[in-house]
């Protein structure tokens, strides 16, 4: 298997430094000093899971204010600071973290980190600015009610996991933005932000002893312990449905998926490979051979493998003509079928493998990618030696193991399906 699959000899787990702050607060961190620059991303575990039902789109509304005001700047002065300092800096709400990622150059390090310790721990969230924001994410959501896209996703994950967190609009709902309170915010960031809860990862021109001095100053106010409520664990629902929503478009938007393999399943790995045969392969894929080079159904279909941190499902979709929907979903299923039954070849498992091998140091040509790649290995509970395990295990996905893992994945072939548009046919 090594001769056909050489595994690079340069470890990439050896440039972490699993570091510790005097004040107790832990990140990774990889140096590199080729350009003066650093990246850094940390996440807060909890995240749209976090909202209330009847408050869908709290979290995502509290990461959008984060840099909209904070310590002794308004709004503009804050955007002004940024900008002076030439500093990337972002903050965004997941279902299972919140999340804040930036960039500046060495020299004005000290700077950046004050901003970003202002808007993790001082973020104003003024009224004004409350209702600015919520009406930027309302306009977008009214402009979401015609995208086929947009509407065929909620509506699948509204049917997955009915009565659960992960079933909620992220983004909220038209209806409900309005009525998000300060009141509201304050209290999940008090629930959420938090130094227990907390994963970092820094890449660039920084020293352990100097990033561990900048995190306690970033966050080392934080309360010790987080507040979350707890989410229970949740299977995909609704299989062997198709649920259409209807968009008056020329084109059908498909969503369709089953239940997954958890990330710390002895099959996941062998899991991706099947998935690359099915629909993750770009072009090599079964599904865009037989939907798109044979038929022409599509320009794009895929599928890829969508893990929560209470909740693992393949996930995939198309978009088509509207006459040619119910065609397209046909091909898909067959497919789906015919993996489950008989599984990989030995030639699509061989291509399967040495794509995903090769194609993994593409996560990590810039800082900002290593940055986000190592806080995602974070998140899902790994350790840095992933980073060097990782393409041995896929190298060492074998024929059966394959077949193994298809029959899981696929099962009966049963799909949870939605569709947008006015498909003919469904």
């Amino acid at each position: 298997m090594s001769d056909l699959f050489p595994i690079p000899e340069i470890s990439r787990a050896a440039t972490v430094q699993t570091i510790r702050s005097p004040g107790g607060v832990e990140a990774w961190l990889v140096e590199d000093y080729a350009v003066p620059l650093v990246a850094a991303q940390f996440a807060f575990r909890g995240g749209a899971s976090q909202d209330a039902a009847s408050a869908p789109g709290l979290a995502t509304l509290l990461a959008g204010l984060l840099d909209e005001g904070a310590g002794p700047y308004d709004s503009a002065g804050f955007h002004e600071a940024i900008d002076d300092l030439a500093v990337h800096m972002h903050f965004s709400a997941d279902r299972d973290y919140a999340a804040g990622h930036f960039q500046t150059l060495s020299k004005n390090l000290d700077a950046a980190f004050e901003l970003m310790r202002l808007a993790v721990c001082e973020a104003r969230l003024e009224q004004a600015s409350i209702e600015r924001v919520t009406a930027q994410l309302v306009a977008s959501l009214r402009r979401e009610l015609k995208d086929p896209d947009a509407v065929a996703s909620r509506t699948f994950r509204a049917a997955a996991f009915a009565n659960h967190p992960y079933g909620r609009a992220t983004r909220g709902e038209i209806e409900t933005m309005p009525a998000l309170t300060r009141a509201s915010l304050l209290d999940m960031r008090d629930r959420m932000f938090a130094r227990d809860n907390l994963i970092v990862a820094v890449v660039g021109a920084i020293d352990a002893a100097t990033l561990g001095a900048q995190l306690d100053r970033v966050f080392g106010a934080l309360p010790e312990k987080s507040r979350l409520d707890p989410v229970a664990p949740v299977e995909i629902g609704g299989l062997g449905s198709r649920i259409v929503a209807t968009v008056d478009v020329p084109q059908a938007t498909i969503r369709f998926g089953r239940a997954g393999l958890d990330r710390n399943d002895p099959d996941f790995v062998a899991g991706i490979v099947v998935n690359h045969i099915l629909g993750g392969g770009a072009f090599t894929a079964r599904l865009f051979r037989e939907v798109r080079e044979k038929r022409g159904l599509a320009y794009s279909v895929y599928s890829h493998l969508q893990n929560y941190d209470r909740a693992a499902m393949l996930l995939g979709g198309t978009s088509t003509k509207n006459e040619r929907a119910a065609e397209s979903l046909a091909v898909i299923e067959e497919q789906i079928r015919d993996l489950a039954e008989n599984g990989p070849t030995e030639d699509e498992l061989a291509k399967a493998r040495k794509f995903l091998i090769g194609s993994y140091a593409l996560r990590f040509d810039t800082s900002t990618k290593i940055a986000g790649n190592l806080l995602h290995l974070q998140l899902e509970g790994r350790t840095p030696s992933y980073l060097d395990d990782r393409n041995r295990l896929v190298a060492a996905v074998t024929l059966d193991d394959a077949k193994r893992a298809a029959r899981r994945l696929f099962g009966d072939g049963e799909l949870l399906v939605t569709v947008a548009g006015k498909p003919v046919g469904m």
